[in-house]
C-alpha cells in the first residue's frame, strides 16, 4: 500500500492528486490546504468521479491537519503563492520560504522517512531550503522543475516537427528559471534522429526561447501559474520513485563536485527510484553549454543567498 500526501490544494497540488488517482499510481493520497473545505471538498469531488473514471485510489482532503498524513511514502510540497503576470519565479522568495520551511517541519513529524518532492517557486531554492531545514539525506529531496521544463521542450519541439509528441525526446537542465533554464537541443531527438538534423538552428533557438519562457507565457494568458503541465509532472516524478522504475528525469538535485558544482540544488538528469534520486548523470557538455550551466548555477547560487534575508 502506497501513500502520498499532497500539500496545497490549489490548481498545481488538486491536479497532481488527481493525477495521482486517476493513474492509481498511489493507493491512498492525502489532499491539505490551510483554507478551510477546500481540500475536503476537491477530494469529494474527485472521488465522485472514481465510478465512471474507473481508478480505486482514495482521496482524503483535510484542513491543515498534519496528523492525516502520517505514514507517507512521498509528500509533495505544492504550498506557496503562484506567480502573476510580470513577475519571475525569485520574486517569490519571501513569502514562499517560510510557508515551505513550516510545511517541512510539520510533515517530517509524521512521516520522518518519506521522500519530499518540492513543486513550490522558486524551485530550485526551495529545494535548497529544505536540504538546510529538514536533515534528510540528499537523495530523498527532489526538485520537480526539469521534469515541467523538458515536457515544454519537448511540446514545441513537436510543434516545430509537426510530430507525434510521444515521440520527441528532449530535456531541460539548469535552474528552473526564464533565464537560468538550459534546453539542451544538441541530445534532443524525433524518432532517434538529432533534431538537429531535422530543423534548421533558427528553429531550434526558437524552440530553446519558446521553452524557456513557456511558464511565463502561460502566465500572461491564464493571469496565474499553469498547473495542468506543473501537477502531470510531479505526479510523474512521484511514480518514477513510487514504482522504483530506475527512470532518467531532469529534476532539481543537491550537487557535491558534480557538474563542477556544489551546495545549490539546480536541474541535472537523475536516476529515480525507490530511494528517490539513485544516481546523478553527468553528460558531456560542450564549451558553450558548460559556460551556460556555470551561468546558471551562478544565478541560481545568488537567488539561496536571498535565503537567509528572507527567514530573518
Amino acid at each position: 500500500m502506497s501513500k502520498v500526501s499532497v500539500i496545497g490544494a490549489g490548481n498545481v497540488g488538486a491536479t497532481c492528486a488527481n493525477v495521482l488517482a486517476f493513474r492509481e499510481i498511489a493507493d491512498e493520497i492525502v489532499l491539505l490546504d490551510i483554507k478551510e473545505g477546500v481540500a475536503e471538498g476537491k477530494a469529494m469531488d474527485m472521488m465522485q468521479a472514481a465510478v465512471t473514471a474507473g481508478f480505486s485510489s482514495r482521496i482524503k482532503g483535510v484542513t491543515n491537519n498534519y496528523e492525516a498524513t502520517a505514514n507517507s511514502d512521498m509528500v509533495v510540497i505544492t504550498s506557496g503563492i503562484p506567480r502573476k503576470p510580470g513577475m519571475t519565479r525569485e520574486e517569490l522568495i519571501g513569502v514562499n520560504a517560510g510557508i515551505v520551511k513550516s510545511v517541512v517541519e510539520s510533515v517530517l513529524k509524521y512521516s520522518p522517512n518519506a521522500v519530499i518532492l518540492c513543486v513550490s517557486n522558486p524551485m530550485d531554492t526551495m529545494t535548497y531550503l529544505i536540504h538546510k531545514v529538514s536533515g534528510l539525506p540528499k537523495n530523498r529531496i527532489i526538485g520537480m522543475g526539469g521534469a515541467l521544463d523538458s515536457s515544454r521542450f519537448r511540446y514545441y519541439l513537436s510543434q516545430a516537427l509537426n510530430a507525434n509528441l510521444s515521440e520527441v525526446e528532449g530535456f531541460v537542465i539548469g535552474g528552473h528559471g526564464d533565464t537560468t533554464m538550459i534546453p539542451v537541443t544538441r541530445y534532443a531527438t524525433y524518432k532517434g534522429m538529432p533534431v538537429s538534423e531535422l530543423l534548421s538552428a533558427e528553429a531550434l533557438q526558437k524552440v530553446a526561447a519558446d521553452t524557456m519562457v513557456g511558464g511565463a507565457t502561460l502566465t500572461g494568458l491564464l493571469g496565474t501559474s499553469a498547473w495542468y503541465a506543473p501537477g502531470a509532472a510531479s505526479a510523474s516524478v512521484v511514480e518514477a520513485v513510487l514504482g522504483d522504475q530506475k527512470r532518467l528525469v531532469p529534476c532539481s538535485a543537491l550537487l557535491e563536485g558534480e557538474y563542477g558544482e556544489s551546495d545549490l540544488c539546480i536541474g541535472v538528469p537523475c536516476v529515480l527510484g525507490r530511494n528517490g534520486i539513485e544516481k546523478v548523470v553527468e553528460l558531456k557538455l560542450n564549451d558553450a553549454e558548460k559556460e551556460a550551466f556555470a551561468k546558471s548555477a551562478a544565478a541560481v547560487h545568488k537567488t539561496n543567498a536571498a535565503l537567509a534575508d528572507a527567514l530573518k
